[in-house]
């Protein structure tokens, strides 16, 4: 008889210790970190404790991620509340980056828009872009996170771009894509393919949407001005 025949019996014969019930007391097993003998009741209980042990680590680790979801949410609520109150791009961006770089600690920001808000100005931001960088954007379906960027992309970074190994990639886009966000880091490991990116998504969300409120470089005061005056 096997070892695995010996275990499929007991499980296929629950009632098997109910009538051998003096067998629970009698039977010496080894103890699982060290040498001595203990009985089949003290067995149990160290296989209770370890599996309570398990589930404590994982309600902590549940805990832990709570906790930094609570804290992202409350710093994408400040930025959420900054870019509402800037009236015009270049406040917008200047909000952007200070959030990025000081709340969440993203030491590297880069920022392409290729639409009709950038027209007739001369940030950065609405510097040219070639058509393989907005096909790539058109591509992502959702933020990407990983080591490698295009060499065009890698070069909005300037003389910093050589320091940096990961990177995150936020397509913005409305009915069609009209930019893209773009976070680097010298950490390899800042942003890994596997991680989440649901709150990346969401960033490209708020800034798509707080740069829909101009129209071809108006502020929003020139807006609200010309409204006025029609």
């Amino acid at each position: 008889m096997k070892p695995e025949d010996v275990a499929q019996y007991l499980q296929e014969h629950p009632q098997f210790f109910n009538e051998y019930a003096d067998l629970l007391a009698d039977i010496q097993i080894s103890h699982p970190q060290d040498d001595k003998v203990i009985s089949l009741n003290e067995r149990q209980i160290i296989s209770l404790r370890d599996r309570n042990r398990v589930l404590q680590e994982k309600l902590l680790e549940l805990i832990s991620f709570g906790e930094e979801n609570d804290a992202i949410g409350e710093k994408m609520h400040r930025l959420t509340i900054a870019l509402l109150s800037v009236s015009n791009l270049d406040e917008l961006f200047s909000a952007l980056y200070f959030s990025l770089k000081e709340d969440f600690a993203v030491p590297f920001v880069a920022m392409r828009f290729w639409s009709v808000f950038g027209e007739g100005k001369n940030n950065v931001e609405f510097a040219p872009v070639g058509k393989d960088v907005q096909d790539i954007a058109d591509s992502l379906a959702q933020p990407y996170c990983g080591n490698h960027v295009a060499n065009e992309i890698k070069q909005w970074f300037g003389d910093d771009a050589e320091y940096l190994n990961s990177f995150a990639m936020i397509p913005l886009s409305t009915v069609q894509t009209i930019g893209l966000i773009v976070l680097g880091s010298p950490d390899g490991e800042r942003f890994y393919p596997e991680m989440g990116t649901l709150h990346l998504k969401r960033l490209g969300e708020l800034m798509c949407t707080s740069l829909t409120r101009y129209d071809q470089g108006e502020t929003v005061g020139e807006i609200a001005v010309r409204d006025r005056n029609q």
